[in-house]
This record gives C-alpha cells, structure tokens and sequence, in this order.
C-alpha cells in the first residue's frame, strides 16, 4: 500500500513508479480511444488473449532484461543489429517502442531511412546502410532495412528485375561478411493476415494523429497483397542462411507479439547480468555567502496546466 500526504496524494516513489506505468498506458490507451471510434463505421471483433495485468507484468520484466542486455553489450563491446520487416502496419514500430523505452537511445539507436536520393541510386545497392551499422558495444534496430529491394522496391517497380536478381545474389554474402566480422544480425518479419491489416489501415484513417503513419505506398500494399505475398515467400526462400535466418512473427495479436519479439530476441544473445558498482548520491555542498538571483517570469514556462 502506497502512503499518502494530507491532501491525498501519493508519496514520491509511488507516484513516480506510477508515472512509469502511466507512460506504457497511455499508449495502450490511445489504441482504445480510435477503435471505439470506429465501432461506427466497422463491426471490430478484436481482443488479446492477454490480459491487461498480465501483459504489463511481462512487459515490464523483459524490458528489465533488455537493460542488462544494454549493460553486457556495452562492457563485452558486442555487435547486435536486428531488421524488423513486415506488412505495412503488421506492428514493427510498436514493437521497437517497446525495446527502446527503458534504454540509452547512445546504446541503442533506431534506424529507419527515407527513400534513397539520386546519389544513394548511383551508390552500391548497401552502401548507405553500412554507416548504419552497430560498432562494438552498440544495439541498433533497423526498421525497415535492405530488404525494401526484395519487398516495396520490387513490387512497385522502383528495381528493375536484374537488380532484385543482383540483390537475392549479393545478400547472402554482404549478411555473412558482417557475421564474419564478429556482428550479431536477426532479422523479423511481422506477419497479419489480410483483415487485420484492413482494420489497423481504416484505423490510421480515421485518426488524424496516426494518418502520417499512412502513405500511399502502404495503400497501393492493399491493392497488390498478393504480389507482396510472392515476394516475401521468394526472399524467405533465398536469403534465408544459417549465419542470418529469419524467425516470423505471428502479429494479429499485438500484445503477444511484442511480448513473443523480445523474449525470442532476448534468447538468442548470451548475455550475463554485469555487476554494477554500487552507487552513492553526494551530499550537497552548500555556501552559506552563496544568494539565488531572482530570474525574471518571462523565462518560465507558464502553468497552463
């Protein structure tokens, strides 16, 4: 039981623990705001087989393991890259959400390119994603990755069929050099069926702050899901090595699937708990001739709120 003061608010740590429930919850909570919203519009029958207590529990301990994680990566100088590829709105961003909130975005970095310019066209297919790449003690997360050739790029045309060739032909090897070279590569493809994918579309839609998330290459993804099914099964078939495989993630579920995400990744690394030096915070030095100056109110921001 938390204490409270007087007033009838909680003590600091219990309202500070509760402000870190509260940051996962919002999040969950926006979600339920734009589907009761679309109740009107579309008959959603939706539910996780998690429930709510449950999902916040291994939540939050596996985003405990992804700090030791963080901590074993830094002092044994290990190289981790992960690709999280998948159908347009099949839950990789949530899922990188998740990885990323409790730890040193200098650690961990997300990386996810725009379309390339002319003079990236003119470069070596994988030439601007090797800056990209982690150097020892560094996680990065790439959403989206070189696969756009063997998925968008193919699909909509933007790659003749010699350079998708070219590419099923290089991968393999550029993917073992970085292994070679003492890197950790995973790579994760979300997978939704059809009606999911329809339903998380209409809800990005009809929620003016989700609708950057929606471009027109994720509407022309509708219009030709079978051709990007062909395309995925070609590159599961080819680039799928044994230095690099790739694991499938089930995404209807968005719960079990972010839960199901970190804990396989979490697996596949051996890691070991670092023992961290114990921490003491200094007393305060305080100058007894030392005076406050008094800053005007215009550099405040205002209580709004």
């Amino acid at each position: 039981m938390s204490e409270q003061d007087p007033k009838g608010g909680d003590d600091w740590v219990s309202a500070e623990l509760r402000d870190s429930f509260d940051e996962e919850l919002e999040i969950e909570l926006d979600d339920i705001r734009i589907a009761r919203e679309l109740e009107t519009i579309a008959n959603l029958q939706h539910t996780s087989e998690l429930d709510r207590k449950t999902y916040f529990r291994e939540l939050f301990h596996l985003q405990a393991e992804l700090v030791k994680l963080q901590d074993w990566v830094v002092k044994t100088g290990y190289k981790l890259a992960i690709i999280f590829e998948g159908r347009d709105a099949a839950g990789k961003g949530g899922v990188i959400k998740r990885i990323m909130q409790r730890l040193n975005p200098r650690v961990c970095r997300v990386v996810a390119l725009p379309a390339p310019t002319d003079l990236e066209k003119s470069q070596w297919y994988f030439q601007r994603y090797v800056p990209h790449l982690p150097a020892g003690g560094q996680i990065v997360l790439f959403d989206r990755s070189w696969y756009n050739r063997a998925g968008v790029e193919r699909v909509m045309g933007f790659a003749s069929p010699d350079q998708v060739e070219q590419f099923f032909r290089d991968v393999p090897e550029f993917e073992r050099a970085l292994v070679r070279s003492g890197m950790k590569l995973m790579k994760y493809w979300f997978s939704i069926t059809d009606q999911e994918q329809q339903l998380r579309f209409l809800m990005r839609i009809h929620d003016p702050m989700k609708q950057w998330k929606l471009s027109p290459m994720d509407l022309q993804s509708r219009v030709r899901w079978e051709e990007y099914t062909h395309a995925k099964e070609e590159m599961f078939e080819r680039t799928n090595i044994p230095e690099a495989p790739w694991f499938i993630v089930e995404g209807n579920d968005k719960k079990r699937a972010r839960l199901n995400t970190i804990h396989h990744m979490l697996q596949q690394i051996p890691y070991e708990e670092v023992e961290r030096e114990e921490v003491h915070l200094p007393d305060r030095v305080f100058n007894p001739n030392y005076e406050r100056k008094v800053l005007p109110k215009k550099l405040y921001v205002p209580d709004t709120f």
